[in-house]
């Protein structure tokens, strides 16, 4: 038995809200995972950081787009109020919400933008849309380090910050300072 029940303006409310987010996702969908967060964990309360931040890295983990975290979350809000139908019913409605607004409007967008590529208005959108997907990038960062965050982590946050220099200024592949990143996380641990 679940310790709390959805009713059917929260399964509605989770729903519409993938699709409206879906629609803001610029970046991709791990760019909204700072609002994500307020809604289930903050505003709602039907998952909590842990839930959050493990659905998310599972997600990650697995083979496939990383847009799995957004059908995990859906799953674990459904699992945790209405056992496993209500887990397959919110992860398709957290998942479907997510994907299908925005795949229509990209679609119908990127037709157009290729016939227009030429414009000068085209050319200063995708421009001008650089840093806004940096900084929804940072915010989902800092939200999945701050559940964790002890004063004596600024050695990894320094490398952190070295490894994004060194990819942004030289050519050095990314996986390698992962690699390199994985190596010093396991001698330190």
């Amino acid at each position: 038995m679940s310790a709390w029940q959805l009713n059917w303006s929260d399964w509605w409310s989770l729903c519409s809200y993938f699709m409206t987010l879906s629609l803001l996702a610029i970046g991709g969908a791990i760019t909204t995972t700072p609002d994500i967060h307020r809604y289930l964990v903050d505003e709602h309360g039907w998952l909590t950081d842990t839930q959050f931040n493990s659905s998310i890295a599972i997600a990650q983990a697995a083979p496939g787009p990383n847009v799995l975290f957004i059908a995990l979350m859906g799953w674990n809000v459904g699992l945790a109020a209405e056992g496993w139908i209500g887990a397959l019913a919110a992860m398709a409605g957290a998942f479907l919400g997510m994907l299908i607004p925005s795949s229509l409007l990209t679609l119908s967008i990127t037709r157009w933008m290729h016939a227009n590529r030429k414009r000068l208005g085209v050319q200063a959108f995708k421009a001008g849309l650089v840093p806004v997907t940096l900084a929804l990038l940072v915010a989902t960062a800092w939200i999945l380090s701050s559940a964790n965050q002890k004063p004596s982590d600024w050695p990894f946050w320094l490398l952190t910050l070295a490894a994004a220099l060194l990819v942004w200024r030289t050519k050095i592949h990314l996986l390698w300072l992962l690699g390199l990143g994985a190596i010093v996380g396991a001698s330190m641990a």
